[in-house]
């Protein structure tokens, strides 16, 4: 990492596979299913998806697919039955799948005076706690439209997706005065090229195969994290970041609606 002028530089972080070891946007679906927003097959769907999701990722086509399935699927869902339900199990649930390296990794860029933003296209409030969890300055995620009666309309107001993350980034860049030729990213997707080709220091982490050939023909690190790890019992020093209060713990559509995204494209691509 370079030395220089550290204080208007950043380090970007996509969230699933590259700082927690599962899809943020699966992870509660038995948390949902408890609380009475989905059922028993969707479950089951969910726990299909996280393994397609592990083994092979996703393309763009089915990215833009589960888009689509998710605002139809969430349309009516009252927000702040969704806050509490996440409120209960955010710890539980992501706490023991952060990768110790990426948690290394976040503590060296902020010990060099970076900040972090994690960038990911999960809502921006499930992103949000999971960044305070891990002392993040900034987030950047999905964000989805809720109407004046508390519920979300089934619309999306900004997708954190492929050159959408890029512009994002170059929006919080002129925003905060960093200079994203000195910055970092990381992630695993090809499809976050444009967020690696944003910055000056990219690197392919747990990286899906198109992106290892990428990063091989742009002379790209590639990193391998392996160590999932409960914050709780590391020995962190992650800026002593507080745990997010429940009021500011919640989740967007995505993370209940993804777990039947995938199994529904995942289906329509094999028929």
């Amino acid at each position: 990492m370079d030395n220089d002028d550290r204080s208007s530089t950043a380090a970007f972080f996509d969230l699933d596979k590259t700082i927690i070891a599962k899809s943020s946007t699966l992870a509660f679906s038995k948390s949902f299913y408890q609380g009475g927003l989905i059922n028993r097959r969707a479950v089951l769907r969910s726990a299909y998806a996280q393994f397609v999701y592990l083994v092979g990722g996703a393309d763009h086509d089915q990215m833009e697919r589960m888009r689509e399935y998710l605002s139809g699927l969430v349309t009516g869902w009252d927000v702040q039955v969704v806050k509490d339900i996440v409120a209960e199990t955010l710890h539980t649930i992501v706490d023991p799948i952060v990768y110790d390296e990426a948690v290394t990794l976040i503590e060296e860029h902020h010990l060099a005076g970076r900040d972090v933003v994690v960038v990911s296209s999960s809502g921006a409030e499930v992103v949000e706690p999971i960044g305070q969890m891990l002392g993040a300055d900034k987030i950047i995620g999905t964000r989805m439209v809720v109407g004046e009666d508390g519920k979300f309309t089934g619309e999306i107001d900004f997708y954190a997706y492929a050159e959408n993350k890029a512009e994002a980034i170059r929006d919080l860049a002129k925003e905060e005065g960093y200079d994203l030729a000195r910055s970092y990213a990381y992630t695993d997707s090809i499809t976050d090229l444009p967020m690696l080709e944003a910055v000056g220091h990219a690197y392919a982490v747990n990286p899906d195969r198109p992106l290892r050939r990428t990063a091989a023909e742009h002379g790209w690190p590639v990193l391998v994290f392996s160590k999932p790890v409960a914050l709780r019992q590391r020995a962190s020093s992650i800026r002593d970041a507080p745990k997010p209060a429940i009021a500011a713990a919640a989740i967007s559509a995505g993370a209940a609606a993804a777990g039947l995204a995938w199994y529904a494209v995942r289906r329509r691509g094999r028929g």
